[in-house]
């Protein structure tokens, strides 16, 4: 379904891409330093300034501030009832950027009026998270670390060895995952659908 879209009178003097990775830094004991554990990577940031200028000068057909502005807060802050949120943002600038995402904060500076002092133009600071689906994000974390829980379909053929190996680098650890499932055997895993490969608490 086409959503509202709003034009930008003019070009921004810059556009702010921030992308971070959050570590936890806690020093374990009998360390000299703080050992940087990832924790996870926060949503990229886009953030620019809109200047709505309604002198007629930019553009003849747009000299109404009210409805400028109506109309972009209509597009990315208003709240939209059928969604029970705001609207999901496609952000376009020429053919470099492309940026899906949802409205962090909206912030308007008034800076010319008319002498009864309706505005004429102003300055609308916006910054935007991007947005992934749950689905899509699961999709890409493909989580494989030693340190989450996985539950694993057994095919035929394999052993404990080699799962092992598959799912922590490391076949060594058989006879822990062995125990944990309840299992007197490792090598021939007939008849077993699915194994549970607990964390793995790695030596400091």
């Amino acid at each position: 379904m086409k959503g509202r879209t709003y034009k930008a009178m003019l070009n921004p003097e810059s556009i702010s891409l921030q992308r971070s990775i959050s570590y936890n830094t806690k020093q374990g004991p009998n360390t000299s330093s703080a050992s940087q554990k990832y924790k996870y990577t926060p949503s990229d940031k886009l953030s620019f300034d809109v200047v709505i200028d309604c002198t007629g000068i930019v553009d003849s057909s747009r000299t109404d501030m009210k409805t400028e502005t109506t109309q972009l807060e209509k597009t990315i802050f208003t709240y939209n009832g059928k969604m029970h949120r705001p609207n999901f943002v496609k952000i376009q600038w020429g053919n470099g950027i492309v940026f899906d995402g949802v409205l962090e904060s909206y912030n308007t500076n008034y800076s010319l009026f008319r002498p009864d002092g309706s505005p004429l133009r102003a300055k609308v600071s916006l910054s935007f998270s991007l947005y992934i689906s749950p689905k899509t994000v699961k999709i890409l974390d493909n989580k494989t670390s030693p340190d989450i829980t996985h539950l694993v379909t057994v095919q035929q053929g394999m052993n404990l060895p080699q799962l092992c190996q598959e799912v922590w680098n490391d076949s060594s650890y058989y006879i822990q995952a062995a125990r944990f499932n309840g299992l007197n055997k490792f090598r021939n895993l007939n008849k077993i659908e699915s194994l549970i490969f607990p964390p793995i608490i790695q030596p400091a």
